[in-house]
Parts: C-alpha cells; sequence; structure tokens
C-alpha cells in the first residue's frame, strides 16, 4: 500500500515536471525573435510575434503573419555613425557664437548685455550645438527637433531682425549708437548677427536630417519670443527713466513710444517670426536629403 502510494506521487511528479517544460518550451517559441525584411540593405531590425503565434505558425495552423507592417526603412533602423566633420562645423559654430558673446560681456554691463535677444539666442545656440557636435562625434541620436528648430528659429531671427531692422535706417527702428566702433565689438556685433545665424542655416540644410519638424512646433517656439516681450516690459518699468538700454530695442520702447504702439509692434513682429516658423518646418518637408 505504501508503495503504491509513493509510486503515484513519483508520477504526479513526472507529469508536473513534463507539464512545466512543455509551457517554457511554448513560451520561448512566443518570444522567439525574428528579422523584419527592409526596402534597403540587411538590418538587424527585429520585432516579437503576436502571443497567438506560436513557433513561427498562426494558431490556426497557418504560416505566420505580423500584427504590424513589416516594411521598414533601412535608414529608420540604423545605428548612429561617426561624422567629424559635422562635429567640426558645430564645434566651431558653438565657438563663434560663445566668442562674440564674451566679447560683448567685457566690453559692457553683463546685466545689461544678457537682456539682449541677440545675447540670449546665441548662447542658447552655442549650448545646443556644442552637445550637437558631441554626440556627431560619438556617435549618438541626435538633439530633439523641436529643440534644434527653435534654436534655428531664434537665430535666423536675431540675423533677419538686426539688418532689416536695426541697420535699416528706413525701417524707423534703426540703432544710431551699435556699437563704440572698436575692432573687438566690430568682431562681436558680426560674429553674433551675420556669422552665426549663417551657420545655423547652413547646419540645418547640410546636416540635419530633413522631414522632423512639426507644425506644432511652431507654436511651441513662439514661447520664447513672447516670454522675452514680457521680460523685456516688466525690465524696462522697473528701471529709471533714462536709464541707459531701458529698453534693448527701439520697438520695444514703452518710454518713447507708448505701451500702445509698442504692443503692436510686437503683434505684428509676432506674426512675422510665426510665419518664418512655418516657412522653416514646410521647407524641411520639402527639402531633399544632402
Amino acid at each position: 500500500m505504501k508503495q503504491a502510494r509513493l509510486k503515484q506521487a513519483r508520477l504526479k511528479q513526472a507529469r508536473l515536471k513534463q507539464a512545466r517544460l512543455k509551457q517554457a518550451r511554448l513560451k520561448q517559441a512566443r518570444l522567439k525573435r525574428v528579422q523584419v525584411p527592409t526596402h534597403g540593405p540587411p538590418s538587424t531590425q527585429t520585432y516579437t510575434p503576436h502571443p497567438f503565434t506560436l513557433g513561427g505558425r498562426g494558431a490556426y495552423g497557418g504560416v505566420m503573419v505580423a500584427p504590424f507592417p513589416t516594411h521598414v526603412p533601412s535608414e529608420a533602423v540604423a545605428p548612429p555613425v561617426r561624422r567629424p566633420i559635422v562635429a567640426a562645423f558645430r564645434a566651431l559654430t558653438a565657438l563663434a557664437a560663445a566668442t562674440g558673446v564674451v566679447i560683448e560681456l567685457s566690453l559692457g554691463s553683463p546685466p545689461q548685455v544678457l537682456s539682449y535677444f541677440t545675447i540670449q539666442s546665441n548662447i542658447l545656440l552655442a549650448l545646443v550645438l556644442a552637445v550637437a557636435a558631441r554626440r556627431s562625434w560619438k556617435p549618438r541620436r541626435p538633439v530633439r527637433p523641436l529643440i534644434t528648430g527653435g534654436v534655428l528659429l531664434l537665430t535666423a531671427i536675431t540675423g533677419l531682425v538686426y539688418h532689416l531692422l536695426l541697420t535699416n535706417t528706413a525701417s524707423g527702428f534703426s540703432m544710431t549708437d551699435t556699437g563704440r566702433g572698436s575692432t573687438w565689438e566690430t568682431a562681436a556685433t558680426q560674429l553674433l548677427h551675420t556669422v552665426t545665424p549663417i551657420a545655423a542655416v547652413l547646419d540645418w540644410l547640410l546636416f540635419t536630417r530633413p522631414g522632423a519638424l512639426r507644425i506644432r512646433h511652431a507654436g511651441l517656439w513662439m514661447a520664447y519670443p513672447a516670454l522675452y516681450l514680457a521680460f523685456t516690459l516688466l525690465r524696462g518699468a522697473a528701471l529709471s527713466p533714462g536709464t541707459r538700454a531701458r529698453y534693448p530695442y527701439p520697438f520695444l520702447d514703452a518710454e518713447v513710444h507708448g505701451y500702445a504702439t509698442v504692443a503692436l509692434n510686437a503683434a505684428v513682429l509676432g506674426a512675422s517670426f510665426y510665419a518664418l516658423a512655418l516657412v522653416l518646418v514646410g521647407l524641411d518637408r520639402v527639402r531633399p536629403i544632402l
């Protein structure tokens, strides 16, 4: 009697062991990874079969069909590659922006210098391109398009406003005291208003993959000009009348033009900046891969 019970217990354990082994094999078959075909060269991109497919065959005995389209462009799954030329260009552009900012800070009062949109946009450009240069050299995934596109827009605004309004006597907002005429001041002005905007556009056209910008990005980018407007007006209201560069730019000078005119100027410029942002997004969708 005792031997019969022992025999039944051993048989039960053997069956339980076989059931567990079978379950483990089925689970392994479900999680078996297979290669995904692509339009381009073979890649290592894989996917996990649907839970209802076992061992490469469907639940009803047919050939397994992937639950999602398997035609993935090879460039979408290709790992990032090292790009030394791109890294060097971005590093030099970041250095140019940083050099211009340092020169301006050394020639003027830091709080006053830092209140200019030009300085702020170039600081952002230097930081973003420094990170982008490092990621191009390593290699690593590029900086998010939302960030790079926003910095591109701010830098483009800097160059366009300077050349179309601040140095144009016909605009009505010309700044006659743009610099003290020294060699260093001239060099900084050209670096921050001409060299870095052109370099930022070239980096976007030549070294940034197209099609990454979205229409919603344009609205998000406009947050910075709006915050800068609020900062400028609050700063100007806090400073005493007659303070040098109380309002950094003539079109934002509420002391001279009044708040109503400044609001109108801000609305016109804001609409122009938003249109420029939409143009960048549109061009990004149609420009070729160089």
